[in-house]
């Protein structure tokens, strides 16, 4: 991939900073804070936010957002039949196969925090989630570490990739395999040392340029 050109680059710059300047930073710096005080929460706190991300995967981050909120403790509590029939009940696209993952994934409900809080790279707590969680790829695993606080990764999916494509900073990439995903992410590197943000702020204001919403 060759670097993006610095004119088509500093268009969205410039959106972003002017971004910066108003109400929404206020919102995203929230959010933000929301992200790092997952921290100081249990294990189990963290492993429901890792369910959430299991749910995203291919399926809309805002239907997650409310299906996290209505299962909560289920995600350690229900049996892997009772919980695939929870999801389908609350609309997600592929019950069975979340149910599974969430299931296998509770392996480490007790020492998810332990173990990824003492890697000491993002890049290498993201390694260890994709080899170790069922159905972590690479842009869930990035999600995942954003939102408990860890924001030297970038989370890559069709909304980000729209916006780099329109802003004619990248051609759209057939599909979305490990290299394109890094290499995308530099490219998205290099705008977030421009303005002095991580990766994982960038992306908050790539995703409101993109939808107009700030989620998590």
């Amino acid at each position: 991939m060759k670097n993006p050109t610095k004119t088509n680059c500093d268009k969205l710059i410039s959106k972003i900073k002017e971004l910066k300047k108003g109400e929404i930073k206020k919102l995203i710096d929230k959010r933000l804070q929301e992200f790092k005080s997952i921290q100081s929460k249990s294990n189990q706190e963290v492993f429901k936010e890792l369910c959430f991300c299991l749910l995203t995967a291919n399926f809309n981050a805002e239907r997650s957002i409310m299906i996290q909120k209505e299962i909560g403790n289920g995600f350690i509590t229900l049996k892997e039949n009772e919980l695939a029939k929870k999801l389908k009940e609350l609309g997600h696209r592929f019950p069975n196969t979340r149910a599974r993952y969430i299931i296998k994934a509770r392996d480490y409900k007790d020492n998810i925090k332990d173990i990824v809080f003492k890697i000491k790279s993002d890049k290498d707590k993201r390694t260890w989630l994709i080899e170790n969680i069922k159905g972590l790829g690479y842009k869930e695993a990035s999600h995942f570490l954003r939102n408990i606080g860890f924001f030297d990764v970038a989370i890559i999916d069709f909304h980000i990739v729209d916006l780099l494509v329109e802003n004619k900073i990248i051609k759209r990439p057939k599909s979305l395999t490990k290299r394109k995903y890094l290499e995308i992410e530099e490219v998205l590197r290099e705008i977030s040392n421009s303005i002095n943000i991580s990766l994982g702020e960038l992306d908050l204001y790539l995703w409101y340029l993109e939808t107009g919403k700030v989620l998590k």
